[in-house]
């Protein structure tokens, strides 16, 4: 390992992408701690030693933004708007027919798709920096704070504040694109990976404070345990034979290759735990805007009920709404983006065939069944994966400072994987003829 990371930096065209790749995880670290204009950093500070802002969109949201949120720094945003503008982009394709034309262009549709999410995401990240001041303004942001976040909360503040928040989200997305342009990776992945490993120190180091060395171990060992079975089943896929026939064209033979159609079995990858996360969120947030301010009159009775059965993780109904959730969502993503009707005609149009089964419908139903098959362990497995940090606030009381575990360990495998087997690609390309000595 430390000779390949060696030789890596010892390739001149590959060492001036990773320290390229490295410059630019280094100035979004560094975004992540600077205050944006009007926040007094000191009040800030002094609402996080409270400890009230756990749970929700303190917990998911400031997870992607790498602690940026709780800062209220001038990345405070993160990369959650381009997250979301994507997933909308994607799911655009099955209900608007001109997005799903521009997918089948080539690399000229990809572009203007790419486009249109680079747009939303402004749109986004506008609509959620309007949000996050209101939030700051009101101090419910830290948790009823009893210090204000924003002293001077004059309408040219506040509209500075808004523009700053909304500029860094771009910001960031431009410095992502950079990383996939000129250095290792896809560099909004990689963002997101540094995002998450950023908050990895202090959640076990907070664990050890709490709840001694004797936890601290126990969580180490499962993280362990949890990582490689993660990358077991992310590695993990289904690969039905696909051979194709010859053809005459001209005086050249074409086809008679075979070849495989990998089938994962978590095709889906983290994208239902964020929708079912974002979906439990919502009573939460309708029953925080619809609780009674004065402390005197009581909260109405479906109030009671979301802030006793929905509110928090430890709840064994919000567990089961959880986890269904996840498997409802595996199966809605799955369907979207793999069409088996589309794979049987390109197939059928190439030539290509499944052995044992008839080109067109009979091979779109075969696809199909493979599919529903597969996506079942997939599902269960992402709902397992996802519930490890409510079982361990059950268990150990350490749910906001486990962190192997949920989106954070899914989106840390898969793309840690993924950008491993980049780096490995180039060293073989550059090292061909040395490997074949």
């Amino acid at each position: 390992m430390l000779s390949a990371i060696g030789r890596a930096f010892r390739t001149p065209d590959l060492r001036r992408k990773l320290l390229f790749t490295l410059g630019i995880i280094t100035i979004f670290r560094l975004g992540a701690f600077i205050p944006a204009p009007g926040v007094d950093y000191g009040n800030v500070q002094q609402c996080l030693q409270l400890g009230n802002t756990e749970g929700g969109l303190y917990e998911f949201v400031n997870l992607f933004s790498g602690g940026a949120l709780l800062q209220v720094s001038i990345f405070a945003l993160g990369i959650m708007p381009y997250i979301t503008a994507s997933i909308i982009t994607q799911l655009l394709r099955v209900v608007i027919p001109r997005f799903q034309e521009l997918h089948q262009e080539g690399a000229q549709g990809q572009s203007t798709l790419t486009q249109y999410t680079r747009y939303l995401t402004i749109a986004l990240a506008l609509l959620n920096a309007t949000t996050l001041v209101s939030l700051a303004r009101s101090g419910a942001l830290l948790g009823d704070c009893p210090v204000p976040i924003i002293p001077d909360d004059s309408i040219i503040t506040v509209l500075l504040l808004i523009l700053t928040l909304t500029a860094g989200t771009g910001l960031i997305m431009w410095m992502g694109e950079l990383i996939t342009e000129r250095g290792v990776g896809n560099g909004m992945s990689l963002l997101i990976f540094t995002a998450i490993a950023a908050g990895f120190p202090t959640s076990l180091g907070e664990i050890l404070r709490t709840q001694g060395w004797t936890v601290f171990v126990a969580v180490i060992a499962i993280g362990l345990v949890v990582v490689a079975l993660v990358i077991f089943v992310e590695q993990s896929q289904r690969r039905i034979p696909v051979q194709y026939a010859k053809r005459m064209v001209g005086r050249r033979t074409l086809g008679g290759s075979s070849t495989y159609i990998p089938i994962k079995v978590n095709m889906a990858g983290v994208i239902p735990v964020i929708f079912a996360s974002s979906m439990l969120y919502l009573p939460s947030l309708i029953a925080q805007f619809n609780t009674p301010t004065d402390g005197q009159t009581p909260p109405p009775e479906w109030v009671n009920f979301i802030t006793t059965y929905l509110a928090n993780g430890d709840h064994p109904l919000y567990m089961a709404l959880y986890f269904a959730m996840i498997v409802f969502f595996t199966y809605f993503y799955v369907a979207i983006t793999f069409n088996p009707d589309e794979v049987s005609e390109n197939m059928k149009k190439y030539g290509g065939f499944i052995p044992g089964i008839r080109a067109g419908r009979p091979t779109a139903e075969y696809l199909q069944y493979v599919l529903s098959r597969i996506t079942l362990p997939g599902a269960i497995y992402l709902g397992l994966v996802a519930l490890i940090p409510l079982i361990a606030l059950v268990l150990i009381n350490a749910n906001q400072n486990f962190p192997f575990g949920g989106v954070s360990i899914l989106i840390m495998v898969g793309v840690g994987l993924e950008t491993v087997k980049q780096i490995d690609a180039q060293l073989q390309q550059r090292h061909y003829e040395g490997l074949l000595r």
